[in-house]
């Protein structure tokens, strides 16, 4: 009998997949030994032979190599088999995957992408989603360490398998830099920052025409870095010497402002069991039974040392990728507004909040209604909305830190952020996600000074966007707003929005 895969408690049962490629592993062992079979196995023969030489390649990590020459000499599907039985492995296994096993994992992904395996993309992709944010223990760091090694020394050959994989790593590891950047203190991590910085610059140099395909996000994500000197002179160069990066057609930073970036992304950054997990809660749970779900999903995922920062990613992930159809909209499941709502509440540090804000936001300041998803602003919309009057601090926060962002955010292109704030809350009338804007400028528990401003702001564009705005941009009464404490963390509170 072959010993399993991964630790489960006693009272827990067996992993189906585990069990079907262990099964198989048991009933083909004796034809896993050389002198190997050369008659050209039947398909099911040849499912059950790519399960038990996986399950022998993971196990039996002395015979890795033999394994692996076997495959070679049975494959006759590009590996594609092998490789979506691994990738299931990752999304399901690996959590609970004994320490050595995964060192036989990242193993045998390097062979695969040597072949050039078939779907070697999507491993690696699934890989990096299982770095969890904000995790510094050995074996989240050790994961980091060899995701990026192996997108390093695999360049050339990643670039003939799919070229993508490199954004997608891109994008993994400028968030995980933020992360690694603020711990001061943390001898582990030097070796690891020096290689996430290299590989991040290295793409931002080389591959500049596909990381145009990230979209706004990649501004979002290196606005984080600029404090390193190499994202300083990366950014530098993007604002005010675009022909550095020799790219045919990029003509400046607005081009990725209204380049919205593609849901596939914002997974990247949400472990698949978190994404499970959000999913059920924005799907199933009913208001009313919800606040048991979000304490566990909290106590699951956010309650340990640094993992707050991960809320940033989930509000993006919520804005971005689950869009509900039209019978869960309609129905008494829980919204989206208000898991982000509780989210917002729960952040105890005031970068994160500030961060969760822009994340939630982010495509207000560019919305374009013909190329962008109003599906993307409707949460924050709904939030400032329906938190009136109980939860009023969030709709006064909310409003005040999206002036924030349209006045600061980048003076130089202020005529695309007021066109983007201004089509957003139009679109959220014009489609129907609140009947009108009268329910914030007639909110009396609103501040008298924010209320103006967007009274003014709704009025002088709804004539003329850029020309009457520019004078509306008061340096009195307002600037007071501008220094007040939208940024400050309220009292955090584990209970979620009603």
């Amino acid at each position: 009998m072959a010993l399993k895969l991964m630790q489960i408690a006693p009272h827990e049962a067996e992993d189906p997949t585990e069990l079907s490629l262990r099964q198989a592993f048991e009933l083909l062992e004796p034809k896993l030994r050389p002198p190997f079979s050369l008659t050209i196995p039947k398909p099911q023969e040849y499912s059950l032979l790519n399960k038990a030489i996986l399950y022998g390649v993971l196990y039996e990590c002395h015979l890795g190599k033999t394994h692996i020459k076997h495959l070679h000499a049975i494959v006759t599907d590009g590996y594609g088999l092998f490789v979506s039985f691994l990738t299931k492995v990752v999304n399901e296994l690996y959590v609970k995957l004994l320490e050595p096993l995964k060192c036989q994992l990242i193993w045998v992904t390097k062979e695969l992408i040597d072949v050039l395996a078939v779907g070697v993309d999507g491993l690696l992709v699934c890989l990096l989603r299982q770095i969890v944010g904000g995790d510094f223990s050995d074996g989240n760091l050790w994961l980091c360490f060899e995701m990026v090694n192996i997108l390093l020394t695999k360049w050339d050959c990643l670039l003939e398998v799919e070229s993508m994989i490199l954004t997608s790593g891109l994008y993994t590891y400028l968030r995980l830099l933020a992360d690694h950047c603020r711990q001061l203190s943390n001898p582990k991590l030097e070796a690891l920052k020096q290689l996430e910085i290299d590989f991040c610059i290295k793409v931002l140099k080389e591959q500049f025409p596909l990381c145009l395909k990230i979209g706004r996000d990649l501004v979002r994500l290196l606005q984080d870095l600029v404090h390193l000197p190499k994202f300083r002179a990366i950014w530098k160069d993007l604002v005010l010497n675009q022909g550095e990066f020799k790219s045919l057609g990029f003509s400046g930073i607005a081009q990725l402002y209204i380049t919205r970036t593609p849901s596939q992304y914002m997974l990247l950054r949400i472990t698949p069991e978190m994404e499970a997990q959000l999913r059920f809660l924005l799907t199933h749970v009913k208001l009313g039974s919800h606040k048991r779900h979000q304490a566990w999903f909290a106590k699951k995922f956010l309650c340990k040392p640094n993992r707050e920062t991960v809320i940033v990613d989930i509000v993006r992930f919520i804005c971005c990728a689950h869009h509900p159809p039209n019978e869960i909209i309609q129905s008494d499941v829980i919204p989206r507004w208000a898991v982000i709502g509780w989210l917002l509440k729960s952040c105890t540090k005031n970068y994160v909040e500030a961060n969760a804000k822009l994340a939630l936001l982010y495509d207000w300041l560019f919305f374009e209604e013909r190329v962008d998803n109003i599906m993307n602003i409707e949460p924050a919309m709904l939030l400032m909305v329906y938190s009136i009057p109980r939860y009023i601090d969030i709709t006064h926060t909310l409003l005040e830190f999206l002036f924030l962002l349209m006045d600061n955010y980048d003076a130089e292109h202020y005529d695309i952020l007021v066109k983007g704030v201004s089509s957003s809350f139009s679109v959220c009338v014009k489609k129907g996600v609140i009947r009108s804007l009268d329910v914030l400028t007639s909110c009396d528990a609103l501040s008298p000074i924010l209320k103006e401003r967007l009274c003014r702001f709704l009025l002088g564009t709804k004539f003329e966007i850029s020309g009457k705005l520019k004078q509306a941009r008061l340096p009195g009464h307002f600037e007071r707003v501008k220094n007040s404490t939208c940024m400050e963390t309220p009292t955090p509170s584990p209970e979620s929005m009603r």
